[in-house]
């Protein structure tokens, strides 16, 4: 058991508009600070959410919130309407990176199902092809106001996606592996598959997994995303260093799997809680020197260290999204909330984020 992190401050996000009506903003996965511009996705739509910070290094509201459709900038392969399960946000000099769970559904049973409807509920898995993306959007700068994605810039980055309609997926280079294959048929809740994190190095994207947790060993996945020669929509799995289209990693986390990732100079963040569905415990750990890897390894002793215990709620606050906040002095956490109690609600659109020191 390691030491509580103590809450620094508290940062009211204030939403409106679709992002209320549909309940997003009470479903927040994934969080990346830049300077005064948070960027916020949940994981019930297929959107992204902009707001803007009080201040970079203290804040304690943000606001003038914007949405952006991931439809409008990229070809979804399950339609416009269909949700991504956004799990996680990078970012680099020219993109903003979204990731999909890439995770199998099972329906809930819910208080008002007799046992009949309750087994059938249980029985049903379905796959929904907006989840299996990785999607890195080209983000257009500006000098009179805060970035934005778009579909192409002006200087020729275009926004792009693995696992457009058609293509090779991330399950589908995983097919074959014999520690994954078994759980790609297995709803995320189950221990299944399930992408919760995503961050990126150089020419390396990072993606943690929530499920499949190995007899106690956390996986995170390293992969090359490339542009697709024939496409600038599209994104292809390349090869890394050494003839491989990916390299796992695998993390000693006390039995838990990842919740997020965050890169901290060489070092990688690691939010870690449950695979399954329970409420905690949630931890924060320091994989270090991540980015230095050339080869799947294991993660253990040294090379990762416990930072802390994240408060958490039973059956509420769950902690799920972690971002870095600019600024000297300290390393500070932005920890973004799904399913927030009701003291987390100050009012119908606007929620609580916690900053932790890292110490």
């Amino acid at each position: 058991m390691g030491v509580e992190m103590q809450v620094e401050r508290q940062v009211e996000l204030r939403f409106g508009g679709d992002t209320v009506r549909t309940g997003n903003h009470v479903n927040l996965s994934a969080a990346y600070v830049e300077g005064s511009t948070l960027w916020l996705a949940g994981d019930e739509t297929a959107t992204v959410e902009r707001l803007r910070l009080d201040s970079p290094h203290g804040p304690t509201v943000a606001d003038r919130a914007t949405t952006f459709s991931l439809a409008e900038l990229v070809e979804l392969p399950g339609g416009p309407d269909e949700e991504v399960d956004v799990e996680g946000l990078a970012r680099t000099a020219d993109h903003l990176w979204v990731v999909g769970s890439h995770s199998l559904v099972r329906k809930q049973i819910k208080p008002k199902h007799p046992p009949e409807k309750a087994f059938k509920r249980l029985a049903k898995v379905r796959r929904e092809p907006n989840r299996f993306v990785i999607v890195r959007l080209a983000v257009q700068d500006y000098a009179d106001g805060p970035p934005a994605p778009v579909r192409a810039t002006p200087a020729g980055k275009h926004s792009a996606l693995v696992g457009a309609r058609g293509s090779v997926g991330l399950t589908d280079v995983l097919a074959d592996d014999p520690l994954i294959r078994p759980f790609l048929k297995i709803p995320s809740k189950d221990n299944g598959f399930d992408v919760e994190g995503i961050a990126v190095h150089g020419d390396t994207v990072y993606l943690g997994l929530r499920g499949p947790v190995l007899r106690g060993w956390a996986i995170v996945l390293e992969v090359a995303p490339h542009p697709d020669p024939d496409d600038d929509g599209r994104l292809v799995l390349g090869e890394l260093p050494g003839g491989t289209r990916y390299r796992t990693h695998l993390l000693d986390l006390g039995g838990l799997g990842v919740r997020d990732l965050c890169p901290h100079g060489d070092d990688m963040l690691v939010l870690a809680g449950p695979s399954m569905a329970l409420s905690g415990p949630v931890r924060l750990y320091r994989w270090r020197n991540a980015a230095a890897t050339d080869a799947s390894r294991l993660v253990r002793g040294e090379d990762i260290s416990l930072v802390g215990e994240l408060p958490h709620g039973t059956g509420e606050d769950h902690a799920e999204g972690i971002a870095l906040l600019p600024g000297p002095g300290p390393a500070r956490l932005l920890v973004v909330h799904d399913s927030p109690g009701q003291d987390r609600r100050p009012t119908r659109s606007s929620v609580i984020a916690d900053v932790v020191t890292l110490g």
